[in-house]
């Protein structure tokens, strides 16, 4: 809900308190009048405290003055005290329960102070006071899209619209709740029609988002690239720079991401991004460097290992950077499955990498802690089996890929080390079997392309807030 929503009741102040104290002609109530008139000034001037210090000392003597509790209320408000407004809009709701103007503050502060439901039972007090202003309908609907409510929001929000057609900020949060239901076409429609009032990056952005779940791609990443231009917020970089990631176009994303990483350093899904876009096109040891910046700057993000581990397979000659890096993911996250996994892996590539010799024990600890942690990762059994096999422990070897394959049949690696294992110990129809079904998915590798691109949505959609109503 807009601050020139919330604050609205401190303008109507001035003029209403002339009716309450000026009427009086003696000597002390002229002396309170002075003082609120002097609290007024002092809220206009911006002068908070001397504001709140005067109506802290007028109060006792009108402590059922409706206008003398609104006004310190709203300049509690204004310090960020809301624990302290709260008390006073609620005496000035209590004072006057039929003012739709009071509720809204005090749904302002109590949003603010972490009661939502309170704060909504306030709005909807106030649209019960008066169903027919724009402000109650766009502040009650504004409040149900920002809590996830979106079919509650938009017919509030269209009859705003209706009231007041010029209104930029309901036009911005009717279209959003457009885009969530799904009503694209009225959606583009209403941006578009916004645009024509005032052409701002935002507005772009909102419409590149329309596009892109219309499926008009091309039309999506014109729109993200005007937004970028105009507002070259951390925010529309990435935006941009994925729309080009999500749809294949490499280069541009790579000049991109790195272009924005350049702006914003401390970004880790900046650089992420640019990993993955490096990845993508084939730079291994580049994506290596880039997601080891991502990790240096939030070590507790479980998005950036992924694309390290699959970078790291690909370009091992960073080996003890990496290692160092998926030894300390580790060590912040003692139960995540995955962590030691990706632990397990690099020390094991790693060493590999190097020629020197393999710590068999710290290895397969680490993939049994990752299945203790996890036992429905496909990718564990697989390896630790792996690990068996190279010890040309079978009996061992073979119940992990049977596991692996038991959780993800698709495993084309897993079917062939099985079925090699399967020779090993003389079981060659089975090893026949599973050799045809890894030469079938091997055909269709496409499985794993497809897996990557499920990948790259993933970071992409979680690391873009969710489409919400205008802060």
């Amino acid at each position: 809900m807009s601050r020139k929503a919330w604050c609205r009741r401190a303008i109507l102040c001035p003029m209403l308190v002339w009716a309450t104290f000026a009427a009086a002609e003696d000597n002390p109530q002229q002396k309170l009048d002075r003082q609120f008139q002097s609290a007024v000034a002092h809220y206009d001037a911006g002068q908070l405290p001397e504001a709140a210090a005067e109506l802290e000392d007028l109060l006792p003597h009108v402590s059922n003055n409706f206008e003398a509790q609104e006004l310190l209320g709203l300049i509690y408000a204004s310090m960020s005290d809301d624990a302290k407004a709260i008390v006073h809009l609620e005496a000035a709701v209590r004072l006057k329960p039929n003012s739709a103007p009071a509720r809204t503050n005090l749904a302002a502060s109590l949003s603010r102070s972490g009661s939502p439901q309170l704060a909504g039972e306030q709005l909807q007090k106030a649209l019960t006071l008066a169903p027919h202003e724009y402000t109650t309908n766009h502040n009650l609907g504004e409040f149900y899209i920002k809590s996830g409510k979106i079919s509650e929001a938009r017919p509030l929000l269209a009859r705003a619209q209706r009231i007041d057609p010029s209104s930029y900020d309901n036009g911005y949060d009717l279209a959003t709740a457009d885009l969530l239901t799904g009503q694209l076409a009225e959606a583009r429609e209403l941006v578009q029609s916004l645009l024509q009032k005032k052409n701002t990056g935002e507005l772009h952005n909102l419409l590149a988002q329309i596009e892109e779940k219309d499926g008009q791609f091309v039309a999506a990443a014109n729109e993200f690239e005007t937004a970028a231009h105009m507002d070259p917020s951390e925010d529309n970089l990435f935006d941009w720079a994925s729309e080009l990631l999500l749809h294949r176009t490499y280069e541009p994303a790579i000049e991109v991401f790195r272009s924005a990483a350049q702006r914003y350093p401390n970004s880790p899904r900046l650089m992420i991004g640019l990993g993955m876009s490096l990845y993508a096109r084939g730079l291994y040891e580049d994506a290596v460097k880039a997601l080891l910046t991502a990790a240096d700057l939030n070590p507790s993000d479980p998005r950036c290992y992924l694309f390290l581990s699959k970078s790291y397979d690909s370009s091992p000659s960073q080996a003890d950077e990496v290692i160092q890096r998926f030894r300390r993911y580790a060590a912040l996250e003692p139960n995540n499955a995955l962590a030691q996994y990706y632990y397990a892996m690099s020390l094991w590539k790693g060493k590999r990498a190097e020629g020197s010799g393999l710590n068999f024990q710290e290895v397969e600890s680490l993939l049994k802690k990752s299945i203790a942690l996890n036992g429905s990762i496909p990718e564990a059994h697989m390896q630790l089996g792996n690990l068996y096999a190279d010890q040309r422990q079978f009996e061992k070897s073979i119940p992990e890929y049977v596991r692996a394959l038991e959780l993800n049949p698709n495993l084309p690696d897993a079917h062939y080390r099985l079925g090699t294992d399967y020779v090993h110990i003389g079981q060659k129809d089975r090893a026949q079997t599973e050799f045809a079904v890894y030469q079938k998915l091997r055909a269709q590798h496409m499985a794993e392309v497809d897996k990557e691109r499920a990948e790259v949505k993933q970071f992409v959609y979680s690391s873009k807030p969710a489409p919400s109503a205008k802060p």
